[in-house]
């Protein structure tokens, strides 16, 4: 990696942090960094891989931005994790920090009214060091391509629309971590072969330490303990939800750009199909769709809690 503007000196010791690794997302950007700011992120580490879209030129004009380039394989990375972990060991230490995707929205109980700060000094009063999300696959009402997004807009003004019951969990050993699938992809595109669906819990929040590790994007961890996100005697883990917003009209043309690149799953082969489907601007919503109306919404449901969080 190349440093392109590194301002960390600028990282007070409270400081919230995000890191993100991103390539061609010049059109989520603006919203993204718009969302997490709002919430209490102070400072920013990403890593661009390669984009020849602007990304990279916008990134660096944001104060509150350092950005890191390379052109190497993201497959060959860790799907960007060396990356990011390098990062990490540098500047988070000690940092409650957000490792997120440029298409990652973090919801959390009241989260319109208390700022990430509220949650992390509560988390740190319970001697909890990290907070668990359940990625949600927003899409909208209609073919992908028929809903035009604007750079700065909600995504969540177009992709309205989420499964709201037909996820699986499980606990996998030796690691302890959880395991849970579902939502859209694992209904449409995944529907035979459900165990190949992606993977939907992720630890996006974590009191980072230089010795901690992701092993598989944030979907789990090391040391083993940070994978325990539930109550194991019978109580709920407060948690929060990641709205996913991938299925932007954008994603049609992505899904063309990515079958050929082979670079975001570890078996490319097994989702040459489903990028196969995305390029054929799918409907993806169903009569037992549901309608997004808020976090409340989504704790009834049972995709979140606020646990002990009152």
């Amino acid at each position: 990696m190349q440093a392109v503007v590194d301002r960390t000196g600028q990282i007070a010791p409270d400081d919230i942090l995000g890191a993100a690794t991103v390539r061609n997302e010049i059109v989520r950007l603006p919203y993204f960094l718009e969302h997490y700011r709002r919430l209490g992120v102070r400072h920013f580490l990403f890593v661009d891989n390669n984009s020849d879209d602007g990304t990279r030129e916008f990134l660096a004009e944001q104060p509150d931005v350092s950005l890191w380039t390379t052109a190497h394989g993201y497959k060959q990375s860790r799907f960007g994790l060396d990356w990011l972990t390098w990062l990490l060991i540098r500047h988070a230490h000690g940092h409650w920090c957000l490792t997120l995707d440029a298409d990652e929205l973090l919801i959390y109980p009241y989260w319109e009214t208390r700022p990430l700060k509220a949650l992390t000094d509560w988390l740190d009063g319970e001697g909890v060091e990290m907070f668990p999300a359940m990625m949600l696959d927003m899409y909208p009402k209609g073919r992908l391509s028929e809903q035009r997004y604007e750079p700065g807009q909600d995504p969540t003004e177009i992709l309205s629309w989420f499964d709201a019951g037909n996820y699986t969990i499980q606990r996998q050993m030796p690691k302890e971590n959880l395991w849970i699938q579902g939502g859209v992809r694992a209904r449409v595109f995944f529907e035979k072969e459900p165990r190949k669906a992606p993977t939907m819990n992720k630890t996006p929040l974590v009191k980072w330490n230089r010795r901690f590790v992701y092993v598989n994007s944030t979907h789990g961890m090391l040391p083993a303990r940070l994978n325990r996100v539930y109550d194991r005697d019978g109580g709920e883990f407060a948690s929060g939800i990641l709205l996913h917003t991938k299925f932007l009209d954008t994603i049609v043309d992505k899904s063309r750009e990515e079958l050929d690149r082979r670079e975001h799953f570890a078996n490319s082969d097994l989702y040459d199909d489903y990028y196969k489907g995305l390029i054929g601007d799918p409907d993806l919503w169903c009569d037992a769709s549901s309608r997004y109306r808020g976090w409340r919404q989504l704790e009834a449901m049972g995709l979140m809690s606020r646990g002990t969080w009152l």
